[in-house]
């Protein structure tokens, strides 16, 4: 521009300005690339745009003494924010539910006019009313007295001055907790085993990239060779890599002499370093790599994973493996941090440790045993769990050591900036749940519990009280479940669709605390969809936002009936990690759904209301009328209800649905949890969630109402079960086989399904060839190997688990006789599985059955059931028929010998083939006796017919008598005849 050849059509001047300035510009979708970094100024505009995750991310990156800047549209008043539409609203409507209040904005407000360090002008930099406070700013002193971890940190620089390379690297370090960080670094270092995890876990601003750098410069010094650095970006290690080139130059380090940087040429990444080439006494590397590709890592003697918790869990796993891991995470802050780290990954290492820790102490103490060392190890390891066949693997034998951060670097002790945001966002509501859940008077009997419904207007007031209460609801979500982020609260907020409850101990009238929280549910009520609606977006293959379970189910089903029916989510339901398999959540959902089905007795009909539309809000123009920004004050709402409302005190209408579901990330646990409350799994998602690497999972259950009578769920769970049964073997392949068992309802399949002998017998002939059902005779009496019928396998597994299930068509309605011997037959096969080892008792025992089964035939030759089997052995036929897993895979899961699975998989195809051997005699019987009827229909018929021709032929015919009477006459004379020339020739 200077030398006057800048055009305006050609060069846009906004980007001249800020590639010839400092500034660093990033869009809201891409501010995860300025995570690590520190800045001075921070202009946010665009206020409509904003959410809590941004807000999260972006404030907290800011040096003490910087800026952070709100740019606002112009407006009369500031009460205009309590009506503003957000981009995110349109997020939370659905079909059902439109209107949306701005609760989050009207709570930020307040909490700006609370905030000290807080500055609001207009347009003209006149100081507005709400920030009154800035006429008594106090000056801080310039010089501040050491204070006692300031010492220590000194007395820790000066005894390992002498100390090299450590001295050099502490004298670095601004805090004694950062110091101590690095120490253990080094620490996992020097001893080089390779197996170790060392977990660094702090708020922002604490220094943990600075000690990351100075633990690789540590490493470079005790000569690891190939080191490789990852973070969710490679602009996120803007501060690891320099404090390493100042860990390179306490050193003695020299750049272009010693090591050079090498910067990215991705324009995505902003000439961010890549790499480090290090040659002053070896070929040394500190590389970056994308945390997906773990494959890289072939060669790798220490790992660095910078912003953990910002990284998907499956990732952060697959990075783990034979080397030195170093990882630093936020405890609280941005979105992505969701505790997964903490919560999962750092739990089963801790398990890990330990269980290597009492494996070590029993090793020891078998070693001072001279006999039967061997056997006592094998069968150590037979019968203990594993954390996971798959996804743990790599992290079995792994020793862990944390560490944490909590005197901040970026800014002051007690910052006024981070206090407030704080407390917006609940981002420190884990340590309040610390210090201020105590049940006083000891843990409540769930049956003594009641559920409350919350009235968000209240909750998000910002009174005192209300605050309160809102840190200890957050505090449960955080503790207690691992995909939270800022962008939730403002969900809980402003969705109108919300719901929110909370289950609280015996309260009594003379209380004047706030009660403490055992149980919050949050609730989603969805459904209640126009048909037209759901047939329009079936036939684009479209699904609107919102609404999850009901577009979800009519997509997979192409029902859209389904979409009809009005329904609630459970979105979350989380319980205090110390008071949890309790009871406490399972009291909270059966309180939840008997107010969805309107078991709770309204004695006030009239006055029952809906709870949170008492306020009334206002639009913007009665929000505006009378005030303007120089006079207007922003004060609480006054004359709000109460805070918490028990549903069944009749102050509540209750919203009565059809059916309640739940959305969540399957575990075994969990599943075993909604199970237990009668819910039944519909959707499993093919592909991973990329941040748990869980499948979303969708279960539900139909509320038992007076006009509702129909059984239309059933339809449903058993298309799931036959869906099921063909997708284990592919994405659902990893799955434990009692994971997918537990899917199907195995167990909770009470009742003997009788079944027609003639059909199953002709389907099975179909199914199977005759060289198929021989191969399984032949393997049934020991004659072959398994080998030889595993191409039967995923078809026989099938067929028994469609019989299992009562899916078949060929099934008859079952009998109350033979639950009991289902029952017995239970009791038998689990007698079996115990006496796996010893083949005449298994002889003896199938020798038992077939007498059982034989004694029920013929007693009863019209009745078949089909073949009960184990657990384990529904387990085997899973894993090895549908999963296709090998038999010793399978004996890791269930804890066995790869023998003993091989024997209860014999003792299987044995019943099914003996059952085979049944129907097939049956059916000949039939044939035979058929055949016998046949023939005495024809003799019978033949012989009515000559009975008919004769009585209706009487005059003409004659009868068979007459004519042999007749013929016995003519013969007569004849014979005379005879007889006389026989007389006279003897004469």
């Amino acid at each position: 521009m200077s030398k006057g050849l800048y055009t305006a059509e050609k060069e846009d001047p906004f980007d001249l300005f800020i590639t010839s300035t400092k500034i660093r510009y990033t869009y809201y979708n891409e501010t995860h690339k300025i995570l690590g970094n520190t800045f001075g100024v921070c202009v946010l505009q665009d206020f409509e745009a904003l959410t809590p995750n941004l807000l999260a991310r972006t404030i907290e990156t800011v040096e003490g003494g910087g800026l952070i800047i709100f740019l606002l549209r112009t407006m009369t008043s500031l009460k205009q924010l309590y009506s503003l539409t957000m981009d995110v609203h349109s997020r939370f409507r659905t079909e059902a539910h439109q209107n949306i209040i701005a609760r989050f904005n009207e709570r930020f407000l307040l909490s700006l006019a609370a905030c000290k360090s807080c500055l609001i002008v207009d347009d003209e930099l006149n100081i507005l009313p709400i920030s009154s406070h800035s006429r008594t700013i106090i000056p801080t002193d310039a010089v501040a007295a050491l204070s006692p971890n300031q010492k220590q940190l000194e007395e820790l620089k000066i005894s390992m001055k002498e100390t090299q390379p450590i001295g050099a690297l502490i004298s670095l370090t601004k805090t004694l907790d950062q110091a101590k960080a690095l120490l253990t670094f080094i620490e996992a270092i020097s001893e080089k085993t390779l197996r170790t995890t060392a977990a660094l876990q702090a708020a922002r601003g604490r220094g943990k990239s600075a000690a990351l750098g100075l633990a690789i410069a540590a490493a470079i010094a005790f000569d690891y060779s190939n080191i490789f650095v990852t973070s969710p970006s490679p602009e996120n290690l803007t501060t690891v890599f320099q404090f390493l080139c100042k860990g390179f130059d306490a050193l003695g380090y020299k750049e272009h002499l010693d090591y050079e940087l090498v910067e990215s040429t991705n324009p995505q990444f902003n000439h961010a370093i890549v790499r480090v080439n290090i040659y002053r006494t070896h070929r040394q590397t500190v590389q970056y790599i994308q945390p997906q590709d773990s494959d890289k890592l072939s060669q790798a003697e220490l790992v660095v994973i910078d912003e953990a918790a910002a990284i998907p869990l499956p990732y952060v796993k697959k990075l783990l493996g034979p080397y030195l891991v170093l990882m630093a995470s936020t405890i609280n802050g941005y979105e992505g941090t969701g505790r997964s780290l903490s919560l999962k990954l750092l739990q089963q290492l801790r398990q890990s440790t330990v269980s290597n820790n009492n494996n070590n102490k029993n090793n020891n103490n078998n070693n001072n045993n001279n006999n039967n060392n061997v056997n006592n190890s094998v069968s150590t390891t037979s019968t203990t769990p594993t954390i996971s066949t798959t996804s743990t693997s790599t992290i079995a034998a792994r020793a862990l050591k944390e560490m944490a951060l909590n005197e901040p670097i970026r800014y002051a002790d007690g910052d006024l900036i981070e206090s407030w945001l704080n407390k917006l966002l609940c981002l420190d509501s884990v340590s309040s749940l610390q210090t201020s859940y105590n049940l006083k008077s000891g843990c409540p009997h769930p049956g003594s519990c009641n559920l409350y419904l919350v009235n968000r207007d209240t909750l998000f007031s910002f009174h005192a009280a209300s605050e309160e209460f809102l840190q200890r609801m957050m505090a449960l979500y955080v503790s207690s479940h691992y995909k939270n982020t800022p962008n939730d609260l403002q969900l809980m907020s402003d969705a109108p669709a919300h719901q929110l409850f909370v289950l609280l101990g015996p309260v009594t009238e003379s209380q004047n605390n706030l009660p403490e929280i055992l149980c919050v549910v949050q609730v989603a009520l969805e459904g209640a969809i126009a048909k037209e609606s759901v047939l329009s977006s079936l036939k684009r293959g479209e699904q609107k936002s919102g609404d999850l379970i009901p577009w979800t189910i009519s997509q997979q089903y192409q029902d859209p009936d389904f979409a009809i029916l009005s329904g609630a989510r459970i979105v979350r339901i989380a319980t205090h990690p110390d008071y949890q398999r309790m009871g406490y959540a399972t009291r909270a959902l059966n309180l939840l759904i008997d107010f969805y089905q309107g078991n709770f007795t309204n004695l006030n009909e009239n006055e029952a209301t809906n709870f949170e539309m008492v306020i009334e809000h206002g639009n913007q123009e009665s929000l505006v009328s009378g005030s303007s920004l120089k006079n207007e004050k922003i004060v609480r709402r006054k004359n709000l209800p109460p805070l918490l409302a028990r549903l069944d005190s009749g102050e509540i209408r209750p919203i009565l649905l059809q059916y309640i579901g739940v959305a969540y990330g399957l575990t075994t646990d969990l599943l075993r949890f909604w199970k237990k409350s009668k819910f039944v799994p519909l959707y499993l998602r093919q592909t991973a969630n990329e941040t748990t690497g869980e499948h979303s999972c969708i279960m539900l259950r139909a509320l038992e109402r007076d006009e509702l009578k129909s059984n239309w769920l059933s339809d449903f769970t058993n298309d799931f079960k036959r869906r099921m049964l063909s997708l284990f073997s592919f994405d659902f392949a990893k799955f434990s086989s009692s994971l997918c068992l537990s899917l199907l309802n195995i167990s909770e399949t009470k009742s003997i399904y009788q079944i027609d002998p003639i059909k199953t017998y002709s389907e099975i002939t179909e199914l199977f060839s005759q060289f198929d059902l021989k191969r399984l005779d032949a393997y049934s009496r020991n004659l072959v190997d398994y080998h030889v019928i595993t191409d039967c396998m995923p078809l026989f597994s099938r067929v028994c688990f469609l019989y299992l299930l009562g899916i078949k068509k060929n099934l008859i309605i079952p009998s109350n006789s033979t639950n009991n011997n289902n029952d017995n037959n239970e009791n038998n096969n689990e007698n079996d599985d115990n006496n796996d080892d010893n083949n005449n008792d298994d002889n003896d025992n199938n020798n038992e059955n077939n007498k059982s089964n034989k004694e029920q035939t013929d007693s009863d030759p019209n009745k078949f059931v089909f073949p009960q089997f184990s657990h384990l052995q529904l387990c085997i036929l899973v894993g090895f028929g549908l999963q296709h897993k090998s038999f010793e895979i399978l004996a890791i899961e269930l804890g066995l010998l790869s023998n003993q699975i091989m024997a209860l998989f014999n003792k299987s195809i044995r019943k099914f083939n003996t059952f085979i051997r049944q129907i097939t005699d049956h059916n000949e019987q039939i044939k035979l006796m058929q055949n016998n009827k046949n023939q005495q229909i024809v003799l019978s018929a033949a012989e009515a017919e000559w009975k008919n021709a004769l009585e209706k032929n009487k005059g003409t015919i004659p009868s068979i008598l007459t004519i042999q009477k007749r013929v016995i006459e003519k013969t007569k004379p004849t014979k005379q005849i005879q007889n006389k020339s026989k007389k006279n020739r003897n004469k």
